[in-house]
């Protein structure tokens, strides 16, 4: 036999789509050895001529550390270059009635937080270090027409016509309305539901206001992510670095409808949302309100998310979430890392054998559908629960007294209780075991509310003072050691 037979061939992977999941995807390959073509249906986002069009386009994302991780993963210090262009977020400040009362609600009692950035720089900084990688080419202006993946060929339609390249993996980063999915489905039995929300969202701009020294600043607290819930609606602003806030008014797409004049709009606006008003700017709100495009907002679930090892797709094209939780892009930049720590632990080498086959890459992907499919619908659930939760609860007594009581007794024992949003946001626990705890805990926090003991010793205690001391602590500690069942 020939030296020439026993010769590998680099492996060459295809990504579909250069948005956020598929450029930090392209860095992940690139550094494991692979040729990566990434191919992106828009133009290059980065020239001048192209950044007018994505105003008014895109939700302010809120990177957490299930994100950070996955840009620690590189070794590339991205999620330093990342957060010294984002705001830091301690906090929602909950905007209250026509009076404007504002109410701080802390994220995380030990200060956590979670930071501002914006979609468009984001993708911008991923696509610079992508193509400042020797093995990594970007294909812009290409629209996927077809693929065949087990002869491992796609074809684009591009400026200059029809394309076809070959991959040896392609993978599907193009978003909720995933054209590699489609094709996916065309060749396997893929479960796949789609649900869209009675809600459309519209983004508003509030521009930076000027201090006392004439210079500019911004126009609310930059270290919290503002919400003015309404039950059924609500209007959130995030900060920029340029002390701007990007204003996103979320409520049904019969509410929209419904205003059609500037006048209307005004009445509506002071109704509801009165102290944004000298903030937005009336006739900037006017002007984004019915300039730019209403949005809709989809729930994507699949399953599952590799077709042998020809394929496979990531992100929102595996799984879109409504943006409730902050987690869409958290969670598909720990997709990423999970894939790749996957391919690690099954030993997958850059190379192509005599059969153009990667050794032992169908397993991988395997583990990897059987590992993720579950925290991508879990997550999915959890971001339609937090609409309400943002819009409604964040008013309710009753909310936040639990939020008080899981809270003080995570401080104290920060083991036994942690708070679903702490699980979700600053750790990198799954998803569907964050929940999975959750549940129990809500069950246990639930009686620790009712315990009419608890209530009656806390007055004790506050009202006629530390002789009560004794008996506050001894119910406390049956509730606590109820808790303690959720060890077992």
């Amino acid at each position: 036999m020939s030296s020439k037979s026993h010769q590998q061939k680099q492996a060459v992977v295809g990504i579909v789509g250069g948005g956020l999941v598929g450029a930090l995807n392209a860095i992940y390959f690139a550094q494991r050895g692979w040729k990566v073509e990434l191919y992106e249906l828009r133009p290059d986002m980065r020239l001048p001529v192209h950044r007018e069009s994505r105003r008014g386009k895109s939700i302010n994302l809120a990177l957490s550390e299930r994100g950070l991780s996955a840009l620690r993963g590189t070794g590339l210090n991205l999620e330093k270059t990342i957060l010294e262009a984002s705001v830091p977020m301690k906090a929602r400040m909950v905007h209250i009635g026509k009076n404007g009362t504002q109410m701080s609600q802390a994220y995380d009692v030990n200060g956590q937080h979670i930071n501002a950035v914006d979609r468009a720089r984001l993708n911008e900084l991923l696509l610079d270090e992508a193509e400042s990688l020797a093995n990594v080419t970007v294909y812009f202006e290409h629209r996927l027409l077809s693929a065949d993946f087990d002869n491992n060929s796609v074809e684009f339609m591009t400026s200059e016509g029809k394309k076809t390249y070959k991959n040896d993996f392609i993978i599907g980063a193009d978003g909720a309305y995933s054209k590699t999915r489609t094709q996916m489905m065309r060749c396997m039995r893929m479960d796949y539901n789609q649900q869209y929300i009675d809600t459309g969202y519209c983004e508003l701009s509030m521009p930076p206001a000027v201090g006392p020294d004439g210079k500019p600043t911004f126009a609310l607290d930059p270290n919290h992510l503002h919400i003015w819930p309404r039950h059924t609606f609500m209007l959130i602003a995030l900060p920029n670095p340029d002390f701007s806030f990007t204003c996103t008014l979320f409520m049904p797409f019969q509410m929209f409808e419904d205003i059609k004049t500037e006048d209307q709009l005004m009445s509506f606006f002071q109704e509801h949302f009165n102290d944004s008003i000298p903030l937005i700017g009336e006739a900037a709100l006017k002007s984004d309100f019915f300039g730019n495009p209403r949005g809709s907002l989809v729930t994507v679930k699949a399953s599952p998310h590799n077709y042998k090892d020809k394929s496979i797709i990531i992100g929102d094209a595996a799984h879109a979430m409504v943006p409730f939780y902050g987690q869409g892009m958290n969670c598909g930049f720990q997709d990423v890392e999970v894939l790749h720590q996957i391919l690690d632990q099954h030993n997958i080498q850059p190379h192509v054998n005599n059969e153009g086959v990667i050794d032992g890459l169908e397993k991988a992907l395997n583990d990897y559908s059987n590992t993720r499919v579950k925290d991508a619908h879990a997550i999915c659930d959890l971001a339609m629960y937090n609409y309400y939760e943002m819009r409604h609860a964040v008013t309710s007594y009753k909310f936040l007294a639990r939020k008080k009581l899981e809270g003080a007794i995570h401080a104290v024992f920060p083991r036994l209780i942690i708070p679903l949003y702490t699980m979700v946001s600053f750790s990198t626990l799954p998803y569907s075991k964050a929940i999975d705890r959750w549940h129990r805990q809500t069950h246990w926090l639930n009686v620790a509310m009712m315990s009419t003991t608890v209530v009656t010793a806390t007055a004790a205690a506050t009202f006629v003072g530390l002789r009560y001391r004794d008996q506050l602590l001894h119910s406390f500690g049956h509730v606590v050691d109820s808790i303690k069942k959720l060890r077992q």
